[in-house]
C-alpha cells in the first residue's frame, strides 16, 4: 500500500463563467520512503497538487489515501490533526515567527500535539542539533542568514517525526553554497527513512530527488527514475 495514493484527482476552480481544471484526473502513487521532486511549468498544477498531499486543501473530486486514510473529504479540522501528526513543511519563505527564538520556533508543533514545555524544548534541542545549530538555539530569526533559518525551518518540519516530508522550493531565497547545503540535509533526512517530496523548478535541485514527476495541465506528463 502506497504512502500517498492520489485515485482519479480533480481540482476545479470556477473563475466566473469559466471552469479551471488545475488538476485533471490525476493518478498518482508515492512510497514510503521515496524521494521525490515534482517539476512543472507554472499553472501546470504541482502547487495545487503539492497543497493536496499536504491536506493543506481537498480535491474537488476523486480519493486521496494518506496512509491508509482516505483523507479526501475530511473537515478542516481533521485535516489540521492529519497535518499535525503525518506531514513536515517546509516553505520557500522559512515561515518563521520573527521575534521568535530558534528552538520556540521549532518546538511549536509541539505546542498544538498538547507536549509538555520541558518535552517540548528537549526534543526541539535535539532537532535542531540534528540539523547542526544546537548552538543557536537561542538566537532570532533576523541573526540568522538564510541557510541557518531554512535549518531552523527543517527542524522544525521533523519535531513530530512525520510520514512525509514536504518541501515547496526550498532552495528558492538562497545563495548557491547555502542551496548546496540544504540539498545534502534533505539527503540525509531521506537516509534517516523520511519520505520526502519536494517542489521544484530547478533541475539541478530536482537531481538530489530519487524519482522526478513532471506535470503538465493538471496531469502527470512523465517520470524519471534514478537508481
Amino acid at each position: 500500500m502506497a504512502l500517498i495514493d492520489l485515485k482519479d484527482i480533480y481540482k476545479i476552480y470556477q473563475m466566473g463563467s469559466a471552469q479551471i481544471n488545475a488538476l485533471d484526473g490525476l493518478d498518482c502513487q508515492i512510497e514510503k520512503g521515496e524521494y521525490v521532486a515534482l517539476m512543472g511549468p507554472s499553472g501546470s498544477g504541482k502547487s495545487t497538487l503539492m497543497n493536496i498531499i499536504g491536506c493543506l486543501d481537498t480535491p474537488s473530486k476523486g480519493i486521496y489515501s494518506l496512509n491508509g486514510t482516505n483523507v479526501s473529504d475530511m473537515s478542516d479540522d481533521d485535516l489540521a490533526s492529519i497535518r499535525n501528526v503525518e506531514i513536515g513543511f517546509v516553505f520557500q519563505s522559512f515561515n518563521l515567527l520573527p521575534r521568535t527564538s530558534a528552538i520556540e520556533n521549532v518546538s511549536l508543533p509541539l505546542v498544538y500535539a498538547g507536549i509538555s514545555k520541558n518535552e517540548r524544548i528537549e526534543r526541539a534541542q535535539k532537532a535542531l542539533e540534528k540539523v547542526g545549530l544546537g548552538d543557536r538555539a537561542d538566537h532570532k530569526p533576523n541573526e540568522l542568514s538564510g541557510g541557518q533559518r531554512q535549518r531552523v525551518a527543517i527542524a522544525r518540519a521533523l519535531i513530530n517525526n512525520p510520514s512525509i516530508v514536504l518541501a515547496d522550493e526550498p532552495t528558492g531565497n538562497l545563495d548557491s553554497k547555502s542551496s548546496l547545503e540544504i540539498m545534502n540535509l534533505f539527503g540525509q533526512i531521506h537516509q534517516d527513512g523520511n519520505t520526502v517530496v519536494m517542489v521544484t523548478h530547478e533541475e539541478d535541485i530536482a537531481k538530489y530527488a530519487k524519482r522526478t514527476i513532471r506535470m503538465i495541465d493538471g496531469k502527470l506528463a512523465d517520470q524519471l527514475i534514478v537508481n
